[in-house]
C-alpha cells in the first residue's frame, strides 16, 4: 500500500480540523455557519478549515442555492488505518529481529 498523501496528515494534524471533521462526520450535511455557531471560531476560519479538509479529500461539498453544505468521506481514514496497521506491524517485525539478535549475544561485562 502507498503512503497516505501529506494533505492528508496535515489536515489531521491540527485539532481545530479534527473536531470540525468530527462535527462534519456526527451532524453532516453541515455548513460553515452552522459549524461556526456551534465552534469558538469565526464562520470565515472554519471556511478556511473545510477548504483543507476537502482538499485532503475527507469532506465533499454541496452547493445548493446559496448554501454550501459540507459531508463529511470516510474512505481516506479507512485507507490511512490500513496504511497504520500495516506499518505498525513492519516495526513490530523490525523489533521482534532486534530483541532476538540482542538477546541473542552473550551479555558483557560491565568490567570490560
Amino acid at each position: 500500500m502507498r503512503e497516505p498523501p501529506d494533505a492528508l496528515f496535515a489536515a489531521l494534524a491540527d485539532p481545530t480540523r479534527r473536531s470540525i471533521l468530527r462535527a462534519v462526520a456526527e451532524d453532516g450535511p453541515v455548513t460553515a455557519t452552522g459549524l461556526s455557531e456551534r465552534l469558538p471560531i469565526s464562520r470565515q476560519a472554519v471556511a478556511k478549515h473545510l477548504g483543507l479538509l476537502r482538499a485532503a479529500g475527507l469532506v465533499t461539498a454541496d452547493r445548493a442555492g446559496r448554501e454550501t453544505h459540507f459531508v463529511a468521506v470516510t474512505e481516506p481514514l479507512d485507507e490511512l488505518a490500513v496504511w497504520a496497521e500495516q506499518a505498525g506491524r513492519r516495526w513490530d517485525s523490525r523489533l521482534a529481529r532486534l530483541r532476538r539478535t540482542v538477546e541473542g549475544r552473550p551479555h558483557a561485562s560491565p568490567h570490560t
